[in-house]
């Protein structure tokens, strides 16, 4: 239904889209962030920064004091309670509203000392406004009045035509209220307890929801794809194990019969392999790949940039250099008549493993016979060109590389979709990176350390999180520190700058330059974060290391420390913020990507991790797969099992809810 029936003016309705209300049915499914308890606390019970609702009379003039700009602070007296209180109320300096002996009901922050900051008031009694209330995410234009309003006139309008999901056998095995209870009482709490029932209800149905449409993708997937069984010999591909200078980790090798099993098998592969940084996801994959070509057919392996396709296809050679494996690579850049002549080849069989950049989605791309695709950081590729890629293809199997691992019984749930494989142990020999957290905005104390060891063939990188200086935001840019250090120390050393806004053809030449030792310190954005193996690259600096996510950060410090010497890793940061001195803390304490992805889903919820799930498949607005982690896995058994007995009459609503979301779900993103 159109929010115009909702007799709403064009532009609070340009506002409500900004906030993804589309529909009036939106308005009841934009759910609160937070909520609001308005009560008498009773005045023996104050503690310092509690907050506080009072109803008491002005006994003093008000006087306002002002600051620099528009600030201001007004203050006078009231009696609440025959004790006489000092208020402060910031940036309201309208005195003829507060004369001595009106009533006031402020509500605020007690600071201790019969003083008390207000942050609201009005002049309605404080009984009229007890209860609970909820309090919406707002953008400018539209008040929490406003939204309050919406909701209550889009509830008079559909409450009849609100339809239960859940089958009633799960509403009563969980003693879940209705969804129109539900729905009701998240915008309407009489108190905490009818917050908490709404919540374990909707929690549990978005969950389901998700888990319904997953698995049914997955179904979907299986019975579509069928009787492509790739043939190939185990005993051929495991050969290449006794080539390889050094040992598989028994991680490695359980992953790599879990892909070929996979390649195996009459259903199409759709496998996430996720592991640390450094962890040996690459090599992994070229096993699969080699029990593809040992099909008579072609494999791809897609990486986000030219430099990172160039290094995976070198690796890649050096790898299969006793077996006869021919591998190409393929990028934007190439010269037209070297381009020719590999999709030539490609064309005509003479190419088995093809790497390359988003050139492989063109479409005078042509395989003869693909039969595997291996995405690296599936996170930098959109859903049409990896769409793009598969189409080129009869059962594609398709293997996804992930460094940001997450911990297995989540990953199972969140990306039910896929089978998810995982490397939990690094190999042997790795010298590690030592990370140390410095409370300061310079590289001052820890400059003769860093020149000292560059002194002795390190490299550095130097990471800023902005490109150029930004009013609003006081944050290190690569413009000025690249610029800093040019003055101060270019003459003794070789500095070089890489940013997002150089192009692709730029980028690829710094980053050659620095691979190849041409330059000593590189101050670069996060652009490096997916990253190439630089040996001597053994140094990181981290300016205002606490505008990053954790995970952010360790991708970023894996890109040291990647050979036999050790690595060390500089976290800069003058923020007072505990949090985010305690979040630096744990990079400090743990080079566990795992612990590290468990602390900061806990820190700053799902988002990075989901952000690039399924187009058109449900999200969750109130489901926190963190801490609701137990609802997603009973969630995800219970759809199991409704998906069993799908045809079963009883099941009608949920049958079409799934067939209506799988036809405009964009299938792999």
């Amino acid at each position: 239904m159109e929010l115009k029936k909702l007799k709403i003016s064009d532009k609070k309705i340009e506002i409500l889209q900004q906030l993804h209300i589309t529909q009036v049915e939106d308005l009841l499914t934009y759910y609160p962030f937070r909520y609001e308890s308005i009560e008498e606390l009773s005045r023996d019970t104050w503690k310092k920064d509690d907050r506080i609702a009072v109803e008491g009379v002005i006994v003093s003039k008000a006087r306002v004091i002002r600051f620099k700009g528009k600030q201001s602070v007004t203050r006078f007296k009231i009696v609440y309670e025959e004790e006489e209180f000092d208020i402060s109320l910031f940036n309201r300096p309208w005195v003829s509203m507060f004369t001595p002996g009106k009533k006031i009901t402020i509500m605020g922050k007690y600071d201790g000392g019969n003083r008390i900051t207000a942050i609201s008031y009005n002049f309605q009694p404080l009984q009229e406004q007890m209860g609970t209330f909820p309090v919406y995410n707002l953008k400018d234009g539209i008040t929490q009045k406003d939204i309050r309003k919406y909701i209550e006139k889009a509830w008079m309008i559909c409450q009849s035509d609100i339809k239960e999901f859940l089958p009633e056998e799960l509403r009563q095995k969980y003693r879940l209220i209705t969804r129109k209870e539900a729905l009701y009482f998240i915008h309407h709490p009489s108190s905490k307890e009818t917050i908490r029932q709404s919540l374990r209800y909707l929690k549990y149905e978005e969950f389901l929801r998700f888990q319904l449409v997953m698995r049914a993708c997955k179904a979907k997937e299986k019975k579509t794809i069928q009787g492509h069984a790739k043939q190939f010999d185990n005993e051929d591909v495991w050969e290449l194990e006794h080539t390889l200078p050094f040992s598989l980790t028994l991680d490695q090798k359980k992953v790599i019969q879990e892909i070929l099993d996979d390649l195996k098998s009459e259903s199409i592969m759709y496998r996430m392999l996720q592991g640390d940084v450094g962890c040996g996801k690459t090599l992994v994959a070229a096993f699969g790949m080699y029990g593809c070509v040992l099909s008579h057919k072609q494999a791809a392996m897609m990486a986000p940039t030219e430099i990172l396709a160039k290094q995976h296809a070198q690796n890649l050679k050096n790898t299969f250099k006793d077996f006869e494996v021919e591998i190409e690579v393929l990028y934007s850049s190439l010269k037209a008549a070297e381009k020719k002549d590999i999709l030539e080849r490609l064309r005509n069989n003479e190419i088995d493993i093809l790497v390359g950049t988003h050139a492989l989605f063109q479409e005078d791309v042509e395989f003869y016979d693909l039969g595997m695709v291996v995405a690296d950081e599936q996170h930098r590729f959109g859903v049409m060109q990896r769409r793009a890629l598969l189409e080129k293809g009869d059962k594609v199997d398709f293997l996804l590389m992930s460094a940001t691992p997450i911990p297995r019984t989540l990953a199972i749930s969140l990306y039910g979709d896929m089978d998810v494989s995982t490397i939990q142990s690094l190999p042997k020999g790795r010298a590690g990176v030592e990370t140390k957290l410095v409370q300061s905005r310079s590289m001052k104390d820890i400059l003769p350390f860093v020149l000292e060891k560059i002194d002795e063939g390190n490299q550095c990188y130097v990471v800023c999180p902005a490109i150029e200086k930004n009013e609003d935001y006081e944050m290190r840019n690569v413009e000025d520190i690249y610029q800093g250090m040019k003055q101060s120390l270019g003459r003794r050393y070789r500095i070089a700058l890489l940013h997002g806004k150089m192009s692709a053809q730029e980028k690829d030449e710094v980053m050659a330059s620095f691979s190849a030792g041409e330059s000593d310190i590189l101050v670069s954005t996060t652009v490096i974060e997916v990253g190439v193996d630089v040996a001597n690259a053994n140094l990181m600096v981290i300016y205002d290391a606490h505008r990053f996510g954790l995970s952010q950060i360790h991708q970023l410090r894996g890109r040291v420390g990647r050979g036999t010497k050790p690595g060390y890793c500089f976290l800069l940061s003058d923020t007072k913020d505990k949090n985010s001195l305690e979040r630096l803390k744990i990079c400090e304490k743990t080079s566990d990507g795992f612990e590290i992805a468990r602390y900061d889903l806990q820190l700053r919820g799902p988002g990075d991790i989901l952000g690039n799930r399924q187009s058109g498949v449900p999200g969750f607005l109130l489901g926190d797969v963190v801490a609701d982690a137990n609802i997603l896995e009973v969630a995800r058994e219970d759809a199991l099992s409704i998906l069993k007995n799908i045809e079963n009459e009883h099941y009608k609503n949920i049958k079409e809810y799934i067939e209506e979301t799988l036809e405009h779900a964009g299938y792999f993103d």
